[in-house]
């Protein structure tokens, strides 16, 4: 028969209050001899707290919530691997929800996570928002949201990395080996992220002397898939390209494929770039040139801007914006400016 909190305290002549303190860690005025006398019992009789007695009276159950998009993209799977570690060294437990970027399934998730009466919640936003669903929304819980930005009541944090720079340095990188014809393949057109990346290609173009054309932008979702149908188009209607920039390396190893299934060699004919920088992107052929974000970082800090307020559940904590990084490789190469793709 396992034993109580009571009985510990019998066997160590101490209160209850005390041995629950020393449970929990909160034993800094009780004398070294008495923390050694109860835990000592705790170790011969195997004593485990009752998480869930715990939670009742401590209204806190040291659970998070964290959901993520998409866990088949490894710029997810690490970033939730950053914030579950920083989650475990705090002596939380992380309830893994993945919402499959929509927001609907969001929205299922975060309901259930409260019913958990998880302490608080981690959210990389689906790349498609409802503006509609959103205002519905009304967690008291704490949110921090990493990477995407989400319009929740609720949200005390964020979490990203400066995506306009991310997309202007790599633009300026390819205007700076000749190009000038630079195709855009972005994410969805009602997500901040995208938007950002488009605002840094294009402001790349202008300060380099390069017009924006609309008809060199194409629009869909980070997965990537729609990509082998538009480079066929692009081929079809013989459009002039040197250089392809893409919102994140699933579009780009897409693109890359399917270029090189109509004959384009890469970079000789057309240089490609991508952003995350996630395992496979120094695995294609050729190795590609990209925008590294520091994923596990933005789960890890994440994580810790959670716990932190947690403890302190005062001021909010400030956002953070993580530097990106151009890590140049072989899908890249200078041209002659009379080049065509």
């Amino acid at each position: 028969m396992s034993i109580t909190i009571k009985d510990i305290a019998r066997m160590a002549n101490v209160s209850m209050t005390t041995v629950s303190k020393i449970i929990n860690s909160k034993d800094k005025e009780i004398s070294q001899a008495t923390r050694e006398r109860v835990n000592q019992i705790i170790r011969e009789h195997n004593y485990t707290p009752n998480k869930i007695a715990q939670s009742m009276i401590t209204k806190k159950t040291k659970t998070i919530g964290l959901v993520i998009p998409d866990v088949r993209n490894p710029f997810f799977t690490e970033l939730a691997r950053g914030a579950e570690d920083v989650a475990n060294e705090h002596g939380y437990s992380v309830i893994f929800c993945n919402s499959d970027d929509n927001m609907q399934k969001e929205v299922t998730y975060i309901n259930m996570l409260v019913e958990k009466m998880v302490d608080g919640i981690l959210l990389a936003p689906a790349a498609t928002r409802e503006e509609k669903i959103e205002s519905e929304i009304n967690i008291r819980l704490p949110i921090i949201t990493m990477d995407r930005e989400a319009a929740i009541q609720g949200i005390k944090g964020h979490v990203k990395i400066d995506n306009i720079k991310g997309a202007y340095d790599a633009v300026h990188y390819l205007v700076g080996l000749g190009h000038e014809e630079i195709v855009l393949f972005s994410g969805p057109v009602n997500n901040q992220t995208s938007m950002d990346r488009l605002e840094g290609y294009r402001k790349a173009l202008e300060d380099n002397g390069l017009k924006f054309r609309e008809d060199r932008w194409f629009a869909g979702d980070f997965k990537g898939k729609w990509t082998a149908e538009v480079v066929r188009s692009l081929m079809r209607d013989s459009v002039s390209f040197t250089a392809l920039f893409c919102a994140n390396d699933l579009i780009a190893i897409e693109a890359i494929k399917e270029l090189q299934k109509c004959g384009i060699r890469i970079p000789e004919q057309v240089s490609v770039v991508g952003f995350d920088d996630i395992p496979f992107s120094s695995m294609v052929s050729p190795e590609l040139t990209t925008v590294r974000q520091p994923s596990y970082e933005i789960g890890a800090k994440a994580a810790e801007m959670l716990v932190g307020h947690l403890k302190k559940s005062g001021k909010l904590p400030s956002p953070i914006t993580l530097m990106p990084e151009l890590t140049i490789r072989d899908s890249t190469r200078a041209i002659l400016r009379s080049g065509g793709g």
